[in-house]
């Protein structure tokens, strides 16, 4: 796992979120847990290179062209990480009361140790890593601008987290750049 506070200056940050939150297709996110549908507050987005089907969480949403202002981060993206991406699932957290319980990101489609570019824009958030075996957890503030890659056996030997809070009552961007497999 590799964190880069600011990949993104402030400036750029404020511009590149404030682009995302307006041109955004974003729509209500549907999942099933368990074994009830539920539409959940927060907004999500699913961009790629073709129109691949994403299904997780019982859902399923076909990607949308990549729009201009996601490709300038991709592009930063791949320079920062040296990996390639094919498609982005975008969040938008209209504030704290907003989050994401534990799980990981090991969908056969994303291959056998996906790699993993979390940007985040925004209200700044703590993310949580927790081991399967151990349960040591780790906390990581998200900073406005900020870079997290998850790869390696990340997503096999840990689960990962975004805890509702009170506090915030900002919104927030998470972009989750993929290599998806199909």
């Amino acid at each position: 796992m590799e964190y880069t506070p600011s990949l993104f200056s402030g400036t750029e940050s404020e511009d590149l979120f404030n682009e995302l939150l307006a041109t955004t297709p974003w729509q209500a996110d549907e999942v099933v847990l368990f074994g009830q549908k539920r539409i959940l507050s927060r907004r999500v987005a699913w961009m790629g290179d073709a129109s691949f089907t994403y299904s997780y969480a019982g859902t399923s949403k076909t990607a949308s062209p990549w729009s201009p202002v996601l490709l300038l981060v991709k592009e930063r993206v791949e320079q920062q990480c040296s990996h390639r991406f094919n498609s982005c699932l975008l969040n938008l957290y209209h504030d704290g009361s907003e989050g994401m319980g534990w799980h990981s990101d090991d969908e056969k489609t994303l291959g056998h140790h996906p790699v993993i570019a979390s940007v985040s824009f925004g209200a700044e958030r703590v993310f949580k890593l927790k081991h399967r075996e151990s349960k040591d957890v780790v906390s990581i503030l998200l900073e406005n601008g900020s870079l997290l890659v998850m790869k390696g056996e990340t997503q096999h030997r840990w689960v990962h987290a975004m805890p509702k809070t009170k506090k915030i009552t900002t919104p927030r961007i998470n972009l989750t750049f993929r290599m998806f497999l199909g």
